[in-house]
């Protein structure tokens, strides 16, 4: 095994991949980097490890991967073992597994670009730094696009994740797996600004039972504070 290191940025994708290799038990370093206070985008540091400049991204004797489902497969493929994989991703040729590799890309393909496009448009809505004769039609651009599109894609997606754990404890079958890690980046995110609340009780109870895992508070202790509220 060569030296995992995490490049990790706060508040990012990168705190499941901290997640991830608690769960595996493995040992890791983390070099932290710390977003700019007011454009809230990743230090030109991170362009020195990787060309675009954005968490999460680890090396690996010799390996520079990203994106985090990348990353994922990678962790689970290379170091899970026979007992980990079996855990952290089920058999090969079972729907459970066919489930599993279809969370893995819909965390990212599917259910987060509506939640980046509220993040914009709330900030588009709030002014920010523009003239001030601007604003007000910028307010009014951004409300309608929120309320015609944004808005109902993301309660269309919740909708469709509350259904899909009415048959089943996790997403890729009855146990958990690396897919539940990669889905909880979205979750999280459709609470601190897309509206999940109460109203879809399975999605907040797996919220509750992801954050009581144990690995997944080690990930915080060792990543430091997490919030995804800006």
């Amino acid at each position: 095994m060569g030296q995992i290191t995490v490049h990790h940025l706060n508040n990012s994708r990168s705190q499941r991949v901290l997640w991830l290799l608690e769960e595996l038990g493995l040992d890791y370093h983390i070099t932290h980097y710390q977003r700019d206070s007011e454009t809230m985008l990743a230090p030109p540091a991170l362009r020195r490890i990787h060309p675009l400049g954005k968490a999460p991204v680890i090396t690996d004797d010799g390996i520079t991967l990203a994106e985090t489902g990348a990353i994922v497969e990678y962790l689970v493929e290379t170091y899970g073992g026979a007992e980990a994989a079996t855990r952290l991703a089920p058999a090969p040729g079972t729907p459970e597994r066919l489930r599993y590799t279809y969370w893995l890309h819909y965390a990212e393909g599917s259910a987060m670009p509506p939640l980046l496009l509220k993040l914009i448009f709330d900030r588009i809505e709030a002014g920010g730094a523009m003239p001030f004769f601007v604003k007000p039609i910028a307010r009014a651009i951004a409300g309608k696009v929120k309320s015609g599109f944004i808005g109902p894609q993301i309660t269309l997606h919740l909708d469709y994740l509350e259904a899909e754990l009415e048959p089943r404890s996790w997403f890729a079958g009855p146990d958990f797996s690396a897919a539940d890690i990669q889905m909880s980046f979205p979750l999280e995110a459709a609470v601190a600004r897309g509206g999940l609340d109460g109203s879809r009780p399975r999605l907040i109870d797996f919220l509750a039972r992801i954050h009581a895992r144990p690995a997944y508070k080690r990930a915080l202790e060792r990543g430091g504070s997490y919030s995804l509220g800006t």
